[in-house]
């Protein structure tokens, strides 16, 4: 997904967009999450960006996207630019850790 959110309607109050993208994104993510993996892959990971245009868009975990949003609205911006592109995740064992 990318794409640039606009937080300006005639008639939407900024609230209700920021819900109403805040949805969207979940939504999105859900339906990646629920895709084949590829074979040796252990989870869908995402690689995100986010910012007030596609030039100036800064890494941003898929976790923070909500609080990143929410900085928008609090920014006043009247859009912003987001990118969420899947790919597979492969798990590692943290080194420590034995089973014995």
């Amino acid at each position: 997904m990318k794409k640039t959110f606009k937080l300006t309607h005639p008639t939407t109050k900024v609230p209700r967009l920021v819900e109403a993208i805040k949805y969207e994104v979940k939504k999105y993510l859900k339906r990646e999450r629920r895709k084949d993996l590829p074979k040796g892959a252990d989870f869908w990971d995402f690689d995100c960006r986010m910012g007030v245009d596609e030039e100036s868009s800064e890494v941003v975990h898929v976790y923070d996207i909500n609080k990143s949003i929410d900085q928008a609205e609090l920014k006043q911006l009247e859009s912003f630019y987001l990118e969420i592109l899947a790919k597979p995740g492969h798990r590692i064992k943290k080194p420590g850790k034995s089973s014995e």
